[in-house]
C-alpha cells in the first residue's frame, strides 16, 4: 500500500531496518466518552499514523487508520487517495494529538508532575536544607496556576471540557490511563529520547537542544550534591531525603506496589540524576510542550481541537464542505485561541533558568558553580540562535533564555 511513498527504492521492511519509518499510536484515546455541549456533539477516535523519513529527510505521513482495529469500515488512508479524504485524515490525527498533548504531555507530564514534587518537598525538607534551596526556584507559583487549571480549565463547565473531544469524565480516564506509563524514567530525557527510539530522527530540535539543557541542569546538580554530600552513605543517611524520595513514589505517584518510581536513594549519582529531572521537567520540559502552543494550534485546521462529524468510514465521500463542518465552530475556534494565547505569554517579573535572584546559597562554593551553570546556558542560547539563523522556522522553545525555571503559567 506504501511502496509508493517510498523514495530509496527498499521495500517497507527495508526501510524499517533503516531506521526510516515511525509510527504515532494514539491508542489512549480508544474507547474515551467524547464530550457533548449544548449545542454541539463532538466525536473522538484513536487513530493511529505511519510516518517517513524521506530523502530530503523530512518527516511526512505515509498512511493514516482512523482507528484501532482495521476492516471495512475503517480504511487506511493514503497521500494519493483523493484530496479531501487524505486532508480529513491529517486533521483527524492532529486533533487527537491535541487532546493527548494537552491532557498528557502537557497537563500530567509536567503541571501535575511538578506539583508532586513540590509538595513533598515542603512536606520532607526544612527550608535550610540545600535540595530544598536547589528546588524552590523551580515550584514557584505551581500549586497555584494548577488550582487555576483544575478551576477554569478541566472542571465541569471549564474550558477545556467545553472546546476539546473528551468528556468530563473522559478527561480523569485519559489521566488514568497515561498514569500507568508514567515511569521515573521517563522523566529523565536521555532515557525517554532512548526509549522512543527518537536518537537519530533528522532534524529534531526538541532532542538536541533538550540533551544540551539536561547535561548542563546535571553538571550544575551534580556540583552542588558534591558540596553538601562527601560521599553515597552520607546520601543513604539523610532522612529529609529519603522521605522526600519515598513521598513522591507512594503518595504522589501511588507507586507503592511497583517500581515506576524510586523509593528511596543509595548513591550521589542517583541523587542528582533525580533532582536533574526535577528541575528539568519543571522547567525545560514544560517550556517545550507549552511556548509553541498558539504557533502550532493558532491555525485551527492544524490542529483542530475538537471535531463535530465522525470520522468516515469510506473513502470518497468527503468534500470541502465536510471537512467545513467537521471543524469546530466560530465560537468554539476563538475560545480556543484566546486559552492558546494565554498559556504561552509569560509573567511580567519571570525568572529565567539559571536565575536564582533570592539566593537562597550563601556558601562560596556553590555561588561559583551558578556562575559556571549560568555560563554553559549562555553558551548553549548562543549556539541555538546560530542554529536558528539557518533555518526557516525558529526553534527557540529550549533556549535557556526563554525557559522560565518553573510551571507558572
Amino acid at each position: 500500500m506504501v511502496k509508493g511513498f517510498l523514495q530509496r527504492g527498499l521495500t517497507l521492511q527495508e526501510e524499517l531496518k533503516e531506521g526510516n519509518i515511525y509510527i504515532v499510536d494514539y491508542d489512549l484515546l480508544e474507547g474515551v466518552a467524547a464530550n457533548k455541549t449544548p449545542d454541539s456533539q463532538y466525536y473522538l477516535t484513536a487513530p493511529i499514523c505511519l510516518l517517513y523519513n524521506n530523502r530530503c529527510n523530512h518527516i511526512v505521513p505515509i498512511a493514516i487508520q482512523l482507528s484501532q482495529h482495521p476492516g471495512e469500515m475503517s480504511p487506511i488512508f493514503l497521500p494519493n487517495d483523493d484530496q479531501h479524504d487524505w486532508m480529513l485524515a491529517k486533521m483527524w490525527v492532529k486533533s487527537s494529538d491535541f487532546n493527548v498533548h494537552q491532557l498528557v504531555t502537557h497537563l500530567l507530564k509536567t503541571h501535575l508532575v511538578s506539583e508532586v514534587f513540590e509538595i513533598a518537598m515542603y512536606r520532607h525538607l526544612a527550608a535550610v536544607h540545600p535540595v530544598y534551596k536547589l528546588l524552590i526556584p523551580h515550584v514557584r507559583f505551581t500549586i497555584a496556576i494548577n488550582e487555576g487549571a483544575r478551576k477554569n480549565l478541566i472542571s465541569e463547565n471549564g474550558v477545556f471540557s467545553q472546546i476539546s473531544s473528551v468528556s468530563g469524565d473522559g478527561i480523569g480516564e485519559v489521566i488514568k490511563r497515561a498514569m500507568k506509563t508514567l515511569t521515573y524514567k521517563s522523566l529523565c530525557f536521555p532515557e525517554t529520547i532512548k526509549d522512543r527510539k527518537m536518537e537519530n530522527a533528522p532534524k529534531y530540535h526538541y532532542r538536541e537542544d533538550g540533551m544540551r539543557i539536561w547535561e548542563a541542569i546535571n553538571c550544575f546538580v551534580s556540583d552542588v550534591v558534591k558540596i553538601y554530600y562527601t560521599s553515597d552513605e552520607t546520601v543513604q543517611k539523610d532522612v529529609e531525603i529519603q522521605g522526600f524520595v519515598k513521598e513522591v513514589s507512594c503518595f504522589g505517584m501511588n507507586d507503592s506496589a511497583s517500581d515506576n518510581f524510586p523509593k528511596s536513594l543509595k548513591t550521589r549519582v542517583e541523587l542528582a540524576e533525580y533532582l536533574t529531572a526535577v528541575i528539568f521537567t519543571a522547567s525545560a520540559h514544560h517550556s517545550a510542550v507549552n511556548f509553541g502552543q498558539f504557533d502550532w494550534y493558532g491555525w485551527i485546521p492544524n490542529s483542530p481541537s475538537t471535531m463535530r462529524k465522525p470520522p468516515p468510514k469510506q473513502k470518497g465521500q468527503v468534500d470541502m464542505q465536510y471537512i467545513m463542518d467537521s471543524l469546530p465552530n466560530r465560537g468554539c475556534s476563538s475560545e480556543t485561541l484566546g486559552t492558546v494565547w494565554g498559556l504561552t505569554r509569560l509573567q511580567d517579573d519571570e525568572l529565567f533558568l539559571g536565575m536564582y535572584p533570592d539566593m537562597y546559597f550563601t556558601e562560596q562554593p556553590v555561588k561559583e558553580a551558578i556562575k559556571t551553570f549560568r555560563k554553559k546556558l549562555e553558551e548553549v542560547a548562543n549556539s541555538i540562535k546560530l542554529r536558528n539563523e539557518g533555518l526557516t522556522m525558529d526553534y527557540c522553545y529550549l533556549s535557556p533564555d526563554k525557559i522560565p525555571n518553573s510551571v507558572a503559567i
